[in-house]
């Protein structure tokens, strides 16, 4: 299953979500969303364990 990154990203800035959850596998996938986002400066990633990043939303 692919996610449609870009809608996640307006849904964590809208508030709707809470976090987004990316595996290194999906890495790439959310990079070029990422890329694409206007407000990413204020998505702030924090990395755990076996590569996997959670993205929030900084008010």
């Amino acid at each position: 299953m692919k996610n449609n990154y870009a809608d996640l990203l307006k849904q964590l800035k809208n508030g709707d979500i809470q976090t987004i959850e990316v595996t290194p596998d999906e890495f790439m996938a959310f990079q070029k969303a990422f890329m694409d986002f206007e407000s990413r400066k204020r998505v702030v990633g924090t990395a755990n364990r076996e590569g996997k990043i959670v993205y929030h939303f900084e008010q």
